[in-house]
C-alpha cells in the first residue's frame, strides 16, 4: 500500500507540475524594446527600434525546444536625431531600400541555471548572415513571461557602415544590442 501511495504522490505532483507549466507564445509589442549603444568617437549613442515582430514559444519547463524569430523594421530606427536617423537609413549603413528588414532565427536555447538561458542563431543584416549567441533571463510577471538580454554585434560583419564609416576610429565596430520581449502564454482551448 505504501509503494501505490507513493506512486501517487508522484504522478500527483507531475501533473501539478505540467498544469503549471505554460508555453509563452503570444508577442507583446507594446510591452517589448528592442535597444542598442553604439559609440561615436568613444560616446556612447542610445538608440532604439520602434517596429519589431516576433514569434516565439518558450516553455520554461522544456527550454530546449524553444523557437524565436524577430523581424526587425530597419527604417524605424531611432538613432538620437532626425539627421542620424536619414543618414543610417541610408546606402552606407542599412540601405533599406534594399534590405528593409534584419531578420533573427533561433537555432538553439540552451539552459544556465535558475532563470539564465543561451539563445544562439542567425541574424541576417543587410543580406549578410551571422551566428549570434545572447545569454537572456527569463521571469514571469503576472500571467506574462519576460525574456531580458544583451549581446554585442561587430556591425562591419554585417556591411553596416560601408566607406568612409568604416573607420572605427569614428564609429565604433562593436553595438551592444538589448532586448526586453514580454510574452502571454498560449491561449487555453476549451
Amino acid at each position: 500500500m505504501t509503494t501505490f501511495r507513493l506512486i501517487l504522490a508522484t504522478l500527483a505532483v507531475a501533473a501539478a507540475g505540467s498544469a503549471a507549466a505554460a508555453e509563452f507564445n503570444q508577442f507583446q509589442a507594446g510591452k517589448s524594446s528592442l535597444t542598442f549603444v553604439s559609440k561615436q568617437m568613444g560616446v556612447p549613442i542610445d538608440g532604439s527600434f520602434r517596429k519589431f515582430t516576433a514569434s516565439l514559444a518558450f516553455d520554461p519547463a522544456r527550454p530546449a525546444a524553444a523557437t524565436a524569430r524577430l523581424d526587425l523594421d530597419l527604417n524605424s530606427i531611432d538613432a538620437g536625431s532626425r539627421d542620424a536617423n536619414d543618414e543610417v537609413v541610408g546606402k552606407p549603413w542599412f540601405n533599406v531600400k534594399v534590405f528593409p528588414t534584419a531578420t533573427f532565427v533561433s537555432s538553439a536555447v540552451r539552459p544556465l541555471g535558475g532563470d539564465k538561458f543561451e539563445l544562439a542563431g542567425k541574424l541576417t543584416i543587410k543580406g549578410k548572415s551571422q551566428d549570434v549567441t545572447a545569454p537572456f533571463t527569463f521571469r514571469q510577471d503576472g500571467g506574462n513571461g519576460v525574456f531580458d538580454g544583451a549581446f554585442v554585434l561587430k556591425r562591419l560583419d554585417f556591411g553596416v557602415g560601408d566607406g568612409v564609416w568604416s573607420d572605427v576610429s569614428t564609429v565604433a565596430n562593436e553595438v551592444q544590442i538589448k532586448f526586453h520581449i514580454v510574452a502571454a502564454p498560449a491561449a487555453i482551448r476549451k
